[in-house]
């Protein structure tokens, strides 16, 4: 029969079942509020002083200022924005206004790269890689830990030809923050993992994933794109 716990004892096993109970609904509100947050900072500037010279010509709109009216009517404003930009990008016309933005980003010299870049990184992120494993494992931050990464370009290295990967590796729970690192093709672990299986992992912080994974990098490589 076990002695019965101290007080001590209970208390931390408390603390610890409460803990884990937490930390998922924690999780989940970090996410939504940086989302929300973000996307209702989006369109403040503009639904704020809308909104403020709405309740300046009407005392009996005053309500429009309240903080949290602000912020639902600055979320809803760029949820539309989005969802306009969605369905305007499906059309000739929208297509042709891309054209014509991407053609005016192109002539200012640091928003070209920045757009270039996280639009080609969006674009291969999106498609289903031809001859190379979008999602891998990579030896990060050392040889006996992995870190789930993004394949998106493999290159040569410059004398030899040893080919290596341009690997993105995200950071949990917000995924559009990580690190680039290049990695040599054979020291990749491939996965069969999709894109969105690979960012609810990252974004659950592990929680949401499949039963196994690889881990060791298998004998063969990565064929080049």
């Amino acid at each position: 029969m076990r002695p019965p716990l101290s007080t001590g004892q209970r208390l931390q096993r408390l603390f610890l079942t409460g803990l884990l109970t937490l930390l998922p609904i924690w999780l989940t509100w970090v996410v939504v509020k940086f989302v929300f947050v973000l996307l209702s900072d989006t369109s403040r500037p503009l639904t704020g002083t809308l909104l403020h010279n709405l309740a300046v010509a009407d005392p009996a709109l005053r309500w429009l200022e309240d903080p949290w009216v602000q912020t639902a009517i600055a979320l809803l404003a760029t949820l539309a924005v989005i969802l306009l930009a969605g369905w305007m990008a499906r059309r000739m016309f929208g297509q042709r206004m891309l054209r014509w933005f991407e053609a005016l980003v192109a002539r200012i010299p640091l928003a070209s790269t920045i757009y270039g870049s996280a639009r080609k990184l969006l674009d291969i992120l999106q498609t289903q890689p031809d001859g190379t494993q979008r999602v891998v494992l990579i030896d990060f931050p050392h040889d006996q830990m992995k870190s789930v990464g993004f394949v998106t370009r493999v290159i040569r290295e410059q004398g030899t030809g040893r080919e290596l990967a341009a690997v993105y590796v995200p950071t949990t729970p917000n995924p559009t923050s990580g690190y680039l690192e290049i990695v040599p093709i054979e020291k990749i672990t491939p996965t069969d993992w999709t894109v969105d299986q690979a960012m609810s992992f990252i974004i659950s912080g592990g929680a949401v994933s499949p039963d196994s994974i690889p881990f060791a990098a298998p004998a063969a490589t990565i064929a080049p794109e």
